[in-house]
């Protein structure tokens, strides 16, 4: 039966009625006439269980609505409001970042079928879920993370817009990690094989992840101005986030660095093929397979034949993953400082975590604590 309710800091009325399908959904009348509001409520509930499709049943329930208010009901399909989302998205985000939401919204869509056509109120939380219970068998947990969380970004903008009552991502939670899913840090051992079977550059990039903890890709993309000798520290703005990073230099990274051929040039990078890698692809896929491939060669993870398996999924399978890769530098790094008794606040403000409780932007950490973190840790070239 439909039913209104007022919801906190609007002044109108919702209509909650239900669709063919059985569900419930939710609508702004755009009338703060409580009877009024029911009228349109009942009405409404009556358009959709006597409308033939999703498309009949909404334009029969704005032509009523104009009758009653005299204004527009503003609607959306799914499909029309995920392609508006990601069109306002495009000027806000890098083009590798909208690349990365085109994907994960049309997967939604898709998924959908021919219910991306009904009216974005109509999705409930019960397919929210119901979706996260397919992806969950297809893909990680990590990608399946990061799948809600861009539907609930897109969600919430339909609720601002007054598209809907509620956000039905809201309340989905993460799926949670398995131990095989885990990462892990490398221990030192593991860290000095690859030191010792690595080649110059990459001996030098995994230096630079180790003492730095930044990611691949801001450690590939270097150049000498972000170097400053005379105050022993790097400068960056990490690429993920745009963070801007102020790190001292540790002893073994400085020795390191001091060691490396220099030129007249600033601008030249610090590790000219992996700079050419990333900066050419914007991506880190090719820098990272190299750098499994030297962990395979130094015998701690197993080598990849490239040939797709006969019970292979395509790409539509779980991709396999390992708890080390490049980005395990990050944890070490984090691990090692941790280990050593730093406060959980300057390793963060050295690695470039965000978080709620402390950021960047409101929390400064003294330089000489920063410094004081990184000559904790151990030297791995001894």
């Amino acid at each position: 039966m439909a039913s209104i309710r007022r919801k906190r800091n609007s002044k109108y009325w919702f209509a909650c009625y239900t669709l063919p399908s059985g569900s419930r959904t939710q609508r702004s009348t755009k009338s703060t006439d409580r009877k009024a509001a029911q009228k349109l409520a009942e009405t409404f509930e009556e358009a959709a269980r006597n409308g033939t499709t999703a498309r009949q049943a909404q334009r029969i329930i704005s032509h009523i609505f104009h009758q009653v208010t005299g204004g527009s009901l503003p609607s959306a399909t799914v499909r029309s409001f995920f392609s508006s989302w990601l069109e306002t998205k495009k000027p806000e985000t890098k083009s590798s970042t909208h690349v990365f939401y085109t994907a994960k919204a049309n997967r939604f869509v898709n998924w959908l079928q021919s219910r991306a056509d009904s009216e974005i109120s109509a999705i409930s939380s019960a397919d929210i879920l119901a979706y996260r219970s397919v992806e969950t068998e297809r893909v990680s947990p990590t990608t399946v993370n990061h799948e809600i969380k861009i539907l609930r970004m897109i969600f919430e903008q339909a609720k601002r817009n007054g598209l809907i009552s509620e956000n039905p991502a809201a309340e989905v939670r993460r799926v949670k990690r398995t131990r095989e899913n885990e990462r892990r840090p490398f221990t030192l051992p593991e860290i000095k094989r690859l030191l010792a079977t690595a080649d110059e550059e990459w001996r030098s990039l995994i230096m630079f992840g180790l003492y730095t903890g930044q990611r691949l890709g801001d450690v590939a993309r270097l150049t000498w101005d972000n170097i400053d000798l005379q105050q022993a520290e790097i400068r960056l703005s990490t690429a993920k986030t745009g963070r801007r990073q102020i790190i001292p230099l540790a002893a073994p990274l400085l020795r390191h660095i001091e060691s490396l051929p220099t030129g007249d040039d600033r601008g030249q990078p610090i590790h000219p093929r992996a700079f050419k890698s990333v900066t050419r692809s914007g991506k880190v896929g090719t820098l990272s397979r190299q750098f499994y491939e030297l962990m395979a060669h130094t015998g701690l993870v197993p080598a990849k034949t490239h040939r797709r398996a006969v019970e292979s999924r395509g790409r539509d399978g779980r991709r396999a993953t390992s708890e080390i890769s490049f980005h395990a530098l990050r944890h070490t790094a984090t691990s090692l400082m941790k280990n050593a008794g730093i406060s959980p606040a300057i390793v963060q403000d050295i690695i470039g975590h965000e978080s709620v409780a402390i950021s960047a932007n409101y929390t400064h950490i003294d330089d000489l604590a920063k410094r004081t973190a990184l000559a904790a840790m151990p030297d791995v070239l001894k």
